[in-house]
């Protein structure tokens, strides 16, 4: 990929809200997954990245044409791919395939596709569903935790389901464990009723 996620992502990163640091950070990898799209034609990638003391997720798309329901400021960049051509990538949280792919994770008990691409080591993603009622994208809403910290998922009412993740942290410790995103109904119900 020309150019290289170590050019793109740190200045992009630099402007998030969600960014703990300041400036410009150095990013190195401590995860990697990816999502399948049933049609085979937009890539769904997250990638977990550290600056040396907090973990990012960053969830990104990759299409082949621009995507105007996503809209220009949830564009990253755009990049010259060696066998596909030109892609534009999305910050996937703006990307309504992606929350497809986390609520089908989520309603599924399913598992990431996970990778050891280049430095990255495992990571993965598992959903689990909390309640018995449909999630789909027109009755329930994925909440993406952008830093990522070890420990047990939220619970309660507003949590419809949640995906859990395993990734590496900074300095080679053992694998963390934590929630990477929350699914919530985009209505509660109503406690009279």
């Amino acid at each position: 990929m020309t150019p290289r996620f170590s050019d793109f992502l740190p200045p992009w990163v630099a402007l998030q809200p969600w960014y703990r640091g300041s400036g410009v950070p150095v990013l190195a990898p401590v995860g990697f997954f990816r999502f399948e799209d049933p049609a085979g034609e937009v890539g769904l990638e997250t990638h977990l990245l550290t600056d040396g003391e907090t973990v990012y997720q960053i969830p990104m798309t990759y299409r082949g044409a621009p995507a105007r329901e996503i809209g220009e400021n949830a564009l990253i960049a755009t990049a010259e791919h060696g066998v596909l051509g030109r892609r534009w990538i999305y910050d996937g949280q703006a990307d309504p395939l992606w929350h497809d792919r986390v609520l089908h994770l989520v309603r599924t008990g399913g598992a990431s596709d996970p990778s050891g691409r280049g430095t990255a080591r495992f990571a993965e993603a598992r959903g689990e569903a909390r309640t018995s009622d449909p999630l789909t994208p027109d009755v329930a809403r994925v909440r993406l935790l952008r830093v990522l910290t070890p420990g047990p998922p939220p619970s309660g009412p507003d949590v419809a389901g949640v995906v859990l993740g395993t990734w590496n942290p900074p300095g080679g410790a053992a694998p963390a464990t934590g929630c990477l995103a929350v699914v919530e109904p985009t209505a509660l119900p109503d406690p009279a009723a």
